[in-house]
Parts: structure tokens; C-alpha cells; sequence
């Protein structure tokens, strides 16, 4: 039995291993090991147990000497031991004794230059077809003449962590190994976790080959080829609005900036279900068809038709697929130098503007703050919105520090004139908390497009004094006074007062986080005022 190489990470006296199956064999697979069931649609459904998300505080990177230097080490980018990541990797080996394994090898980056190989070793049918709709997928030529992988990430779910013994902090770890080019996930089956370990692996390797890696969405103009890219955490929008039917779409998530433009890492799309119609985001709804992983949601038990609006089990419901699934898909993911940059934030506190324009400065700023914020949930005395300040708008995925990649990128601003929009998809005429609605998504699609065009170029702006920005008052497919933040406030005095409140807490945030940015970049933050 061909074993491609698996003896050396200790994995020995397997029971079967397959290859790069196909996605029916795959879904024919779980379905055999009961690992999920079919939509009406033919998406296979899955659940993921306790974990229906990431878990920030399992992930690790192993610390050597050769790397050590190198990595912003803190809350976020947490050391273990070699001996504490081989005696875990030695584990999941022999968990693995008699039980069929899944291989992928697949590639992170469309453009050839900067591709890396990725082989992702599974015990799951159902996460292998995952990361093979994820990444890029290799052409028969390409998997014969495969070779060895740059990066191996070993995914055991059913392996639990002794946090004692072990030296980490529960019964799952996600453990990067950047010097041996190894990657360990065990006791979680949420795909995602792959998914990012790869994306923190790219944002490691690329920036040494002059890459900026991003986490944005990014999509073209088929006529011009002008690309734009899409910043923002999870909820901000950045895949329903990057999927636009009059744009192609270069990809969801993970990209590079090199000097000749833009590229997806990925070959796939991992987009957020819950609320997901046909009439607001048709592309992501269509393609939650056969061959696509759909996590956490409930569906009819006769009909088995999907019930997108139930978040019983998570609010996060997910569904990973193709991005050809997506038609007006750009393959391969390859663009040219970004015309436009928009960071989405949906602000819960009601109080920013729906757009504004950044400057360089303004830009770097707001990059490396990476804000965006949400209700308080279901805890209990809790009713105001909450803040998150997420560097780079990806900081659990970025193992450098925040200025490494903010200077890339405003190097990239200065060099190609390109301009950069901050745009509010969250609350407008008061907090969330209070009752007020979301921005309408036609308005936010008119923006944006607006934005793209370079139809905001010759109106008039307005300044911000406590954000610190412009933003326009006027534009196209937008109703008059939608765009000043203030005047959609019934009483101005409490839309000052949570507006400043917001403006400290970005102050406050900053001086914590970056104490030694370059004074230029402070000043073009928010001001509160006192």
C-alpha cells in the first residue's frame, strides 16, 4: 500500500489510506461512516460536537531558536516546547492504528510564483472533502508530479489533549511547528481550524517573499480588470459583498499583494449560512449544492431541506465549497494591482459613519486597529454593544507583529495611489442594544459600488471631528441624510456621547496595543471629546 510518505510523522499500520478521492467519493465516504447526512440540495451536513468554532486559546507555535526572533509572541501567538508538539504528534500517530486516513495534497496561492504545497492528513471523510474544496486543486499532471508537500498539517479530531501531561490548555490543540513545516489539530472537528492553519502558515511564509498576506475578500472588474479588496472580521460582510454579480470574484478570504497584484491562497469559499437567502446573497445560496460541507445547521428531518435562519446550535453555521461553485468566478485567482481597499466594520454602537475615506495614515491606522463589534449575546446584565479591536483584522492568524505588515501595506497605498474607504455595514440611528436596524445591505451594495467606480471622487466630503474622517454627502443610489451618522439620531446629545465613548475606547485600544507606532499614524486615530 502506498503510504506517500506518512511513516515519517510515525503514522504506521493504517487500515486504508486514499488520495485525493474525489468530492462524490468523499461525500460517499462520510456518508458510510456516518459522519453526516445530505441536504435536500445534496450538501453533506455535518455537526462538530463542542467546538462550532475556532478556539484561539488552543492554538500554539512551537518556539526555536530559528524562528524565535520572528514571532510577535503574546496572548495570541503562544509558545510550546519541540519535545511538548513531537510527544503530542507521537500520539495522534498511534491514535491512528487501524483506521482509514484521508489525504489531500492540494496548493495555497493561484499565482505560481509563491505557491506552496499543502498535504492535509485526515482522519474524517468529511474534512478532507472540506480542505479539498478549500484549497487550490492539483490537475491529474500536477499530482503525479506532486512530490513532497511544503507543509504537512496532520487533522485528528478524535484525539483529546491531556491538558496536564500534554502542556496545553484543553482537550484540543492547533500547534504550528513554522522550522519542521508541520501542523497538529486534534480535538476539535471544526473545519475551519484547517483552514486558518493554513492561512497562518501563508502570513508567515509570504511576507519573506515581499508578499503582504491579507485577510480580505477581493474581487474585479471584468470589463477595466481593477481589482478591489474587502477587509473585516467575521459578520461585516466581507463575502456577501464581495460576491457581486457584476464583478468577478477573485476569492472570500485569504489573499497576497505582490508587485505584480493580487492572488487567492485558497481555491474555495467558507461562507456563514446563518439568515442566508436566496433574494440577498443568490451566489452563496446556490452553491450550497452537492459537493459543499455545511456545518451546524438544522435541517428537516423528512424534507431535509435546511432551516437557515435556526441558530440553535451556533449563530456561526458555515458551508465550505468551490469558488467556481460561485458563477462569475475569477480562475484562477489572480488580479491586478487593487484600484480600491474598503475595511468593513459593523459598528453595533450605531455611531460611525456608513463611509468614510482614509489617507495613508488614516489606512495604517485602522488596519492595524482592525475594530469591529457585536451584542453582548446571551450573558446575562449585559446590554451594551461590545468592541472588538482584531490587528489586522486577522490578528489570531498573523504570527509577526503589526507593524511588519502595516508598513507593507502602506508602502503598497503610497506606491499605487490606491484608495481606501472604511464602510460601516452595522447599526445606524442608534445602538443595536437600543432597537435600531442594520444598515440596509442596498445601501451598503450602492457605497461600495460607488467607491469601485470612482463616483465619490468629485463630491463633497465632510469631516468627522471625533472619528477623524471624511465621509460624502452624497451618493449615488443612497437617500439623502443615510450618510451623515449623527443627523440619523432622533437625540444628537446620546449619539455624541456613545460616539465619544466608541473614539476613547479606539484610543485606549491603540496606546495598549502599539505603543511605539510612529506618532503620524497615532494622530490620524479618533478624537474624543472631553
Amino acid at each position: 500500500m502506498e503510504t506517500y510518505g506518512i511513516e515519517k510523522l510515525g503514522i504506521i499500520n493504517t487500515k486504508t489510506i486514499y488520495r485525493n478521492l474525489s468530492p462524490a467519493q468523499l461525500t460517499e465516504a462520510a456518508l458510510r461512516r456516518n459522519e453526516g447526512i445530505l441536504s435536500s440540495t445534496g450538501a453533506l451536513v455535518v455537526t462538530t460536537g463542542k467546538y462550532t468554532g475556532r478556539s484561539p486559546k488552543d492554538k500554539f507555535i512551537v518556539d526555536t531558536p530559528a524562528i524565535h526572533n520572528e514571532i510577535a509572541w503574546g496572548k495570541v501567538n503562544k509558545p510550546i516546547s519541540r519535545e511538548k508538539f513531537n510527544i503530542i504528534k507521537n500520539k495522534m500517530a498511534a491514535y491512528l492504528e487501524n483506521r482509514e486516513i484521508f489525504i489531500f495534497d492540494g496548493f495555497a496561492g493561484a499565482d505560481n510564483k509563491y505557491t506552496q504545497k499543502f498535504r492535509i492528513i485526515n482522519e474524517m471523510a468529511s474534512q478532507n472533502l472540506f480542505i479539498h474544496q478549500l484549497l487550490i486543486r492539483p490537475t491529474s499532471i500536477e499530482l503525479t508530479n506532486y512530490g513532497e508537500p511544503d507543509y504537512t498539517i496532520l487533522c485528528v479530531p478524535g484525539f483529546k489533549c491531556n491538558p496536564e501531561s500534554d502542556g496545553v490548555n484543553s482537550e484540543a490543540a492547533i500547534i504550528i511547528d513554522y522550522e519542521a513545516h508541520e501542523i497538529l489539530i486534534c480535538g476539535s472537528q471544526y473545519s475551519g481550524e484547517i483552514k486558518k492553519s493554513v492561512f497562518s502558515t501563508m502570513n508567515y511564509v509570504m511576507i519573506k517573499k515581499n508578499v503582504l498576506p491579507m485577510h480580505c475578500s477581493a474581487n474585479m472588474d471584468p470589463k477595466t480588470k481593477e481589482t478591489a479588496i474587502f477587509f473585516g472580521l467575521s459578520g461585516t460582510g466581507k463575502t456577501t459583498l464581495s460576491a457581486d454579480p457584476n464583478r468577478k470574484l477573485i476569492g472570500d478570504d485569504e489573499h497576497g499583494w505582490s508587485p505584480d497584484g493580487i492572488f487567492n491562497f485558497e481555491g474555495g469559499c467558507y461562507a456563514k449560512c446563518i439568515n442566508l437567502s436566496k433574494e440577498h446573497e443568490p451566489q452563496i445560496y446556490n452553491a450550497i449544492k452537492f459537493g459543499t460541507l455545511v456545518e451546524n445547521i438544522i435541517i428537516d428531518p423528512q424534507t431535509r431541506e435546511i432551516d437557515f435562519n435556526d441558530g440553535s446550535i451556533t449563530e456561526n453555521t458555515r458551508a465550505g465549497y468551490p469558488v467556481d461553485y460561485i458563477e462569475n468566478a475569477q480562475i484562477p485567482g489572480i488580479g491586478g494591482i487593487p484600484k480600491v481597499v474598503i475595511f468593513l466594520t459593523a459598528d453595533a454602537f450605531g455611531v460611525l459613519p456608513p463611509i468614510s475615506k482614509l489617507d495613508k495614515q488614516a489606512a495604517m491606522y485602522h488596519f492595524v486597529t482592525g475594530f469591529t463589534s457585536k451584542l453582548a449575546g446571551t450573558e446575562r446584565g449585559i446590554t451594551e454593544p461590545q468592541p472588538t479591536f482584531s490587528t489586522l483584522f486577522g490578528e489570531p492568524f498573523m504570527p509577526m507583529d503589526a507593524s511588519v505588515y502595516a508598513k507593507m501595506l502602506g508602502e503598497k497605498l503610497e506606491k499605487y495611489g490606491t484608495k481606501v474607504y472604511l464602510v460601516n455595514t452595522g447599526w445606524t440611528g442608534g445602538s443595536a442594544a437600543s432597537g435600531a436596524k442594520r444598515i440596509k445591505l442596498e445601501y451598503t451594495r450602492a457605497m461600495v459600488t460607488a467607491a469601485l467606480n470612482g463616483w465619490l471622487d468629485n463630491v463633497e466630503f465632510k469631516h468627522h471631528d471625533i472619528f477623524n474622517v471624511y465621509y460624502p454627502l452624497s451618493c449615488p443610489g443612497v437617500p439623502n441624510g443615510n450618510l451623515d451618522a449623527r443627523e440619523m439620531w432622533a437625540d444628537k446629545s446620546a449619539y455624541d456621547k456613545q460616539a465619544n465613548k466608541l473614539a476613547q475606547m479606539f484610543v485606549d485600544n491603540f496606546a495598549a496595543k502599539y505603543p511605539d507606532m510612529p506618532e503620524e499614524i497615532v494622530e490620524a486615530g479618533p478624537k474624543p471629546k472631553n
